[in-house]
């Protein structure tokens, strides 16, 4: 199986992986793990958002993956676009951990591109 196909797998992952740690917490209640309150500020709430994000992204990502090699894009390109894609994403968890809005913003943009370059690379290939 080819690169691009299991930056969809690690892609569709990172939402679940990114709010891990925010569940390492005596305070957490597995029976009710979507407690608005546990969730409300700070952390918890950084990493709550940091998933439902990549919830959010992954199906454009996936599909422009699938349609970057099913419609002849080069894979070249195509191989650089997912593996940037992920690493944006990566850094974007880090800046939501960390609380760097305006860097979490440019790095969110650059991943959008990637989609974006991915969708469109049969066009332009």
């Amino acid at each position: 199986m080819s690169f691009p196909l299991w930056t969809i797998l690690i892609a569709g992952l990172m939402p679940w992986l990114s709010v891990l740690p925010a569940k390492f917490s005596r305070d957490f209640d597995n029976s009710n793990p979507r407690d608005p309150k546990y969730w409300k500020e700070g952390f918890r709430l950084r990493a709550r958002s940091a998933e439902v994000n990549g919830l959010e992204a992954f199906p454009l990502y996936a599909v422009s993956v699938l349609v970057a090699l099913a419609y002849g894009g080069d894979p070249d390109w195509i191989e650089r676009l997912c593996g940037l894609f992920i690493a944006m994403r990566l850094l974007f968890i880090a800046c939501y951990w960390l609380d760097r809005a305006t860097l979490r913003s440019v790095v969110w943009f650059i991943g959008l591109i990637c989609s974006v370059a991915l969708f469109t690379s049969p066009a332009w290939s």
